[in-house]
């Protein structure tokens, strides 16, 4: 939790840092998503992006996708985590 509150990062980008597997990763990140619903935090995440048509993937998504359904392109941004304090 406190490496996505100084510094808003990928899944491929928080595997590195720990050095595990990113399904490891993903896996306890969908996990502390739900446990922030009792604390005084959230999470916010920018959705993976189509770069090369602009398509914004579901936020639900903490993984890179492999192509865009609308254009078939496979130049996608991974999407990002941050957690911030309630407002």
């Amino acid at each position: 939790m406190e490496l996505l509150q100084d510094h808003p990062a990928s899944l491929q980008e928080l595997a590195r840092l720990l050095g595990v597997h990113p399904k490891d990763v993903e896996d306890d990140l969908r996990h502390l998503i739900k446990s922030l619903r009792n604390m005084p935090y959230q999470a916010m995440i920018t959705p993976a992006t189509c770069r090369k048509c602009g398509f914004v993937f579901h936020k639900d998504k903490l993984h890179k996708p492999g192509k865009c359904p609308t254009c078939k392109g496979t130049r996608i941004s991974e999407p990002v985590i941050r957690i911030e304090e309630r407002r």
